[in-house]
């Protein structure tokens, strides 16, 4: 069997080696022509697995090391017989240590403490829930908006309008599909003046031109248009980062191993229960506000890293790419 895999995923050389031919190609630049006579692919989001690039090839399963498959035509891939797994929740530690590291940035500039504040969190599901009992636990009045879930679960969750009208930071972290495309829209003007927007989900969930006319304040890690930046947006944010919240040594463990775990169970192959070697195991824990705010700085200066994107934006995707992953701690 052959799999044509992206270069950039960690700890992938070697693994399948002993039962398929393994390519290893740059993630974006992957063409019709290279999977032509693929099995299997294992993708990152820079490649779009659509029509463009599956019509007329063998390919038979698609495994994403990341939480998302916006990346991925799921419909043209249901009608066409390809199985797709993704890495869900695989780095949900990842990026709440990077709201965290948010949190504790801008609540010490303004003087403030969780009491003071309540919290939006948009979209509850593996990242969303870790944020919101963090927070909880942090001291901040949490307000949660997921739609789909509230239709299914009647949790008692708010509509996305009085999220925004009740909240003082505001963090989303829902798929983009066609129902979160542009989500926060003109719907933030009315309180821009006073609200905090935090974005580490996808960059389309969040309308840059209407939050640049809203005049909050944010902090972003996905962008519209992604590898381009919006410069105003770049200049305007108070943390800025290169779509690297959830990209903790863990989180990338994590998606390999399931990524590894999807195509060895489609295909057959001996690989269960591989995990990469030398990865520390952290055990998940509650770490006080007052633990976050002495701690964090120590495992992840996230001060360093706004400022190398703000000055060398064009360098976004070797910054991403190169990225030296962070260990998480609790």
């Amino acid at each position: 069997m052959k799999i044509v895999a992206d270069r950039d995923i960690p700890f992938l050389k070697g693994v399948f080696e002993p039962f398929a031919e393994v390519v290893y190609l740059d993630g974006k630049s992957i063409s019709r022509a290279d999977v032509q006579d693929a099995d299997a692919l294992i993708v990152r989001t820079r490649t779009r697995c659509n029509a463009g690039l599956l019509d007329g090839t063998s390919v038979g399963f698609i495994a994403t090391a990341t939480i998302g498959t916006d990346h991925i035509d799921l419909d043209y891939c249901r009608s066409h017989g390809i199985g797709v797994a993704n890495a869900e929740g695989c780095n949900a530690r990842g990026v709440l240590q990077w709201v965290g590291a948010v949190l504790v940035k801008w609540l010490g500039m303004k003087g403030l403490k969780p009491s003071d504040l309540r919290i939006g969190v948009v979209g509850v599901g593996h990242v969303g829930s870790l944020v919101s009992s963090y927070a909880d636990a942090w001291g901040f009045k949490v307000l949660c908006c997921d739609p789909p879930r509230e239709e299914r679960e009647h949790l008692g969750f708010v509509s996305i309008e009085e999220l925004l009208a009740n909240s003082d930071i505001v963090t989303f972290h829902t798929p983009l599909d066609s129902t979160t495309y542009h989500l926060a829209d003109s719907k933030l003007l009315p309180y821009g003046d006073r609200l905090f927007v935090i974005n580490a989900s996808r960059g389309e969930v969040v309308d840059t031109e209407a939050l640049l006319a809203s005049g909050a304040e944010c902090a972003i890690d996905v962008w519209e248009h992604e590898p381009e930046i919006d410069r105003r947006l770049l200049s305007k944010a108070l943390v800025a980062t290169p779509h690297i919240a959830g990209y903790s040594l863990q989180g990338k463990a994590n998606a390999a191993a399931m990524a590894v775990a999807a195509v060895a169970g489609h295909f057959g192959l001996p690989l269960g229960g591989w995990y990469p070697e030398g990865v520390e195991h952290v055990e998940p824990r509650i770490i006080s506000w007052d633990s976050l705010c002495g701690t964090i700085g120590r495992h992840y200066d996230i001060d360093a890293e706004s400022a190398r994107l703000k000055a060398r934006p064009e360098e976004f995707e070797s910054m991403r790419n190169g990225y030296a992953y962070r260990n998480e701690y609790f």
